[in-house]
């Protein structure tokens, strides 16, 4: 039983890395793709795409397990209700922060904005522990410090004046640590793919509404874009956002918001391979603090082995 833990754990955490990877790589395409149409056309598209995506997955998922496993309508309904409520509040949550956050992004300095965006690692833990009264070990509290801290050298490059734009994007970021809180509280009681494309219509929904009312849209237009259009709706929302919240089943959500974090180390990194960039010796500070604030989550302390310790160390200090 403890094996099979520690394997899911693994795997939740790998499925994590690779959101954050897939992420960090999809600045491009996303800053592409909008080039061509409005950031709430971008975003319905995308969100469109990623829910038709995961259809033939659940498909062939619903044809696999009714061969296996019988349910009784009663529990097929509260199933139903549960994953139209959780779906809704994810996708709902998802929709606000994305929304305030690329409106914001247009005014704000990227590496400030990028920064201020990624600080849902201290609302997380906040909420955590101030609402839903949870503890932290000592060593995830350094490893938020360790975060912020390569976060800000990672990022913030420009000593530049407040814009307004800023108190948007931290108004982003605490919807973005509320939807990790809610995918962390909805994924353990139903399907992760099913609920990962409830949230996409939803996202997809409200974004078409905005689209609507606030932007014209040319088919012309999204031809001209469309593969960075794909690339944002199949591999970026379908995929990434989707391993989000299979690793959120097994990773409590401070240590997953701390993993997401690695998508601006990712960014960087993608930025030096793809495009040719080079790192600061700030930028490289802030990758390698980062990466240590991340191992530093990970680690798990054995009381026994750390009483054992103590005494001894006590012993020998008197």
């Amino acid at each position: 039983m403890g094996k099979e833990y520690k394997l899911e754990n693994l795997y939740s955490n790998i499925a994590l890395v690779l959101t954050a990877f897939i992420l960090g790589l999809s600045f491009v395409a996303q800053k592409a793709g909008m080039e061509f149409v409005g950031p709430f056309t971008f975003n319905t598209i995308r969100n469109f795409l990623g829910a038709i995506s995961l259809l033939p997955i659940i498909f062939v998922a619903k044809i696999y397990s009714s061969k296996k496993y019988t349910r009784s309508k009663e529990e097929i309904k509260l199933q139903r209700k549960m994953l139209a409520k959780g779906g809704i509040i994810c996708g709902l949550l998802f929709f606000i922060a994305l929304s305030i956050n690329q409106y914001c992004m247009m005014y704000a300095p990227a590496g400030k904005a990028g920064f201020i965006t990624a600080l849902y690692i201290i609302f997380v833990p906040l909420i955590s522990v101030v609402f839903l009264k949870r503890k932290l070990k000592n060593n995830v509290k350094v490893s938020i410090i360790l975060s912020v801290l390569g976060l800000y050298l990672l990022c913030v490059k420009e000593n530049s004046a407040f814009h307004p734009s800023e108190i948007g994007l931290l108004v982003s970021s605490i919807f973005f640590a509320l939807h990790l809180l809610a995918v962390a509280h909805y994924s353990h009681k139903i399907s992760s793919i099913k609920l990962a494309c409830v949230q996409f219509l939803t996202t997809g929904i409200l974004s078409a509404i905005i689209m609507l009312l606030f932007e014209p849209v040319a088919v012309s237009s999204i031809i001209l874009g469309i593969k960075p259009i794909l690339f944002s709706g199949v591999i970026v929302t379908g995929v990434a956002y989707t391993l989000q919240i299979f690793g959120q089943k097994n990773t409590p959500p401070v240590i997953a918001s701390l993993i997401l974090s690695l998508e601006s180390v990712f960014a960087v990194l993608g930025g030096m391979v793809i495009l040719g960039e080079t790192l600061t010796i700030q930028e490289t500070l802030g990758c390698i603090i980062m990466i240590c604030g991340i191992l530093l989550s990970q680690l798990r302390f054995n009381p026994r082995a750390m009483k054992r310790f103590k005494r001894i160390h006590k012993k020998f200090s008197t």
